[in-house]
């Protein structure tokens, strides 16, 4: 199954629409705009904005060991960054910062190494640092 995020004129992904793979072939090979194509056809559309996406991207790496997508996947909310080519989450908290090579949020100071499931932390935007919220 491939999947399309449907994109704004803002660059923020509205929808996810699953295609079967058959839809895509051309020639025995996979082609996004076959796929674009199909859905512009089965939703009457000609000016949407459709750019495939991954369940298996995150950070630029795909969890099965095939070929990345759009540095992650593109979920309802996420940002269609054209110039990374990348998918973007809703920046989680103002003093994140984006990770250039990955597209991912990270926290200005580390997460504490000793975080478990018995041990885990939530972020405290106010005092800029991570705070135990269980442990067992």
């Amino acid at each position: 199954m491939a999947y399309f995020a449907k994109i704004n004129d803002n660059n923020i992904v509205v929808d996810v629409v699953a295609v079967h793979n058959n839809e895509l072939l051309v020639d025995g090979n996979e082609s996004e705009q076959q796929g674009i194509d199909f859905l512009n056809t089965t939703y009457k559309v000609d000016n949407v904005n459709w750019k495939q996406t991954s369940y298996n991207t995150h950070a630029g790496v795909h969890s099965e060991g095939g070929t990345p997508l759009r540095k992650n996947y593109g979920g309802i909310g996420f940002t269609y960054d054209a110039d990374r080519d990348a998918f973007i989450s809703p920046k989680p908290y103002n003093s994140w910062i984006l990770d250039e090579t990955t597209c991912i949020w990270n926290s200005p100071v580390a997460m504490p190494e000793d975080a478990s499931p018995t041990k885990r932390y939530d972020w405290n935007e106010e005092n800029l640092n991570w705070e135990v919220v269980v442990e067992a």
